[in-house]
């Protein structure tokens, strides 16, 4: 019988998304039966859908509010169910436990422990619950709060800060962001390619003017750099304007709208530049691609940034001069800067973490209940 492991994610940020997707993957390749779910959209599907728009909206246009609302939620006693949005939320979690019965449930959002932990009270056989922490460095005392059997964490420089919190080390694992399987079998581009032409890929946000603006210092700061422009969700909003980048700048710039093939674009490509979201930092150092942060939420993806800084994988450039200035400095010398931080995210490693956390998952599903979890290991990556 194989294992059933629930994973519950939250539409607010792709990071939880991407972490549940591709954990759920590499379940599955393991030969467990993995069921993602979205607790929130479930049950209060309509006032979820406006917080998501709102949540994008204020983080694209007024980083400096949504950090004043990250703040206060430091304070938040999650323990006690206070929020009315919260209840049908928290009742349609406790039917998935209730009726697929899960070996395991796994959260890649910090408030469904606190859910369970009402939900599970005098059950007879709860099941295992873990914590995929998809932040970095900066954790919200929502994470470091919740009650889980064990946290799971993207990297060593995060798990000595959950330490430093006040966590128990034995209960904090480095298992690395739960990256899609594929990048642990996909060839990065190598150190020592001559780097003509230079290939950059583009995230875009939201914003029409920093498309234009951030392709044009990107291809202004060598004639050798070659940009891919994508879209996402934004791709009917930004179409025009990268257009004209494309017209301007013939032979130069490519343009896709959705697309799944990330893992393969990240590994063929020399740089990465776009916003610090826990999903594409984590996919930038999994295919051993430097990135540039061109935008980054204040609070929450502020450790998505020092994690490049402490790697040496990447800096912030917020402005067009900065990034132009950066991408002239990482090719200059040709691109001993570039080559440099190549090698350092090779040493980092970190491109197998769905898999890593799927192994570990399921090694302690096998556990009898009453088992001591203190000597388990600290970090699993391979």
């Amino acid at each position: 019988m194989p294992a059933r492991i629930l994973i519950c994610t939250a539409a607010f940020g792709e990071g939880h998304n991407s972490a549940a997707r591709n954990l759920a993957l590499a379940l599955e390749e393991a030969g467990a039966e993995a069921r993602v779910t979205d607790p929130c959209m479930l049950g209060a599907p309509v006032s979820t859908k406006w917080i998501c728009k709102g949540y994008r909206l204020v983080t694209t246009r007024a980083p400096r509010l949504w950090y004043r609302v990250y703040l206060q939620t430091d304070q938040v006693d999650f323990t006690k169910q206070r929020m009315p949005l919260m209840r049908k939320p928290e009742r349609k979690l406790g039917e998935l436990v209730e009726t697929w019965k899960p070996d395991a449930v796994v959260a890649t959002y910090p408030l469904y422990p606190y859910f369970l932990e009402r939900l599970l009270e005098g059950h007879p056989n709860p099941p295992k619950i873990f914590t995929v922490v998809t932040d970095s460095i900066e954790i919200n005392a929502a994470w470091v709060k919740a009650p889980t059997s064990e946290w799971l964490v993207s990297d060593p420089f995060t798990r000595t800060a959950l330490i430093k919190a006040g966590l128990p080390a034995e209960r904090v694992v480095d298992t690395g962001f739960p990256v899609n399987p594929a990048f642990s079998r996909l060839d990065p581009v190598p150190a020592d390619d001559p780097c003509k032409p230079f290939r950059v890929l583009h995230f875009t946000t939201g914003r029409r003017l920093q498309v234009r603006r951030i392709s044009k210092a990107i291809l202004n700061a060598s004639p050798n750099t070659e940009i891919t422009i994508i879209l996402g969700r934004n791709v009917r909003h930004l179409w025009h304007k990268a257009k004209e980048i494309r017209d301007a700048f013939p032979g130069r710039v490519k343009i896709k709208g959705w697309t799944r093939k990330v893992p393969a674009l990240l590994n063929s490509h020399h740089l990465v530049v776009g916003k610090a979201g826990g999903a594409t930092v984590h996919e930038a150092i999994a295919a051993r691609v430097p990135m540039l942060v061109h935008h980054l939420v204040p609070g929450q993806e502020e450790g998505n940034l020092k994690l490049l800084e402490a790697i040496g994988a990447g800096g912030l450039a917020e402005t067009p001069e900065a990034l132009r200035t950066a991408v002239a400095d990482l090719l200059a010398d040709d691109a001993a800067l570039w080559r440099s931080m190549k090698r350092k995210l090779a040493v980092h490693g970190r491109n197998a973490g769905a898999i890593a956390s799927a192994r570990h998952i399921l090694e302690r599903c096998k556990e009898s209940p009453a088992k001591d979890q203190s000597s388990q290991v600290t970090s699993i990556q391979e």
